[in-house]
């Protein structure tokens, strides 16, 4: 998933976030109810928001959906642009540059 960091609030292009689905994939519709969960702003056409106190929550989340297996990398891995300077600590195990 493309993001960017911005004032230390890690930034979900809302294209990549995926979309909740009536009557779809369970694990599809409760990745996207987790991350909706702990994000400080998830609108329909916004970038998703994540401040630093929820970095851990959303590490781990990224970290239990990839290893499910019903999940590509594509979904739950960050990507940041190769212009940005640090991928924070905590997202580095689930992170990586475009």
């Amino acid at each position: 998933m493309r993001a960017r960091l911005e004032n230390e609030i890690v930034f979900l292009h809302h294209e990549d976030v995926p979309p909740f689905k009536k009557g779809g994939s369970v694990v599809r519709n409760s990745y996207f109810w987790a991350l909706k969960s702990i994000a400080g702003r998830a609108s329909r056409e916004r970038d998703w928001e994540y401040e630093p106190d929820v970095w851990l929550a959303l590490q781990r989340m990224l970290l239990s959906f990839s290893e499910s297996g019903y999940l590509g990398l594509s979904e739950t891995m960050l990507e940041f642009p190769a212009d940005t300077e640090e991928i924070p600590a905590l997202l580095r195990p689930v992170a990586t540059w475009q």
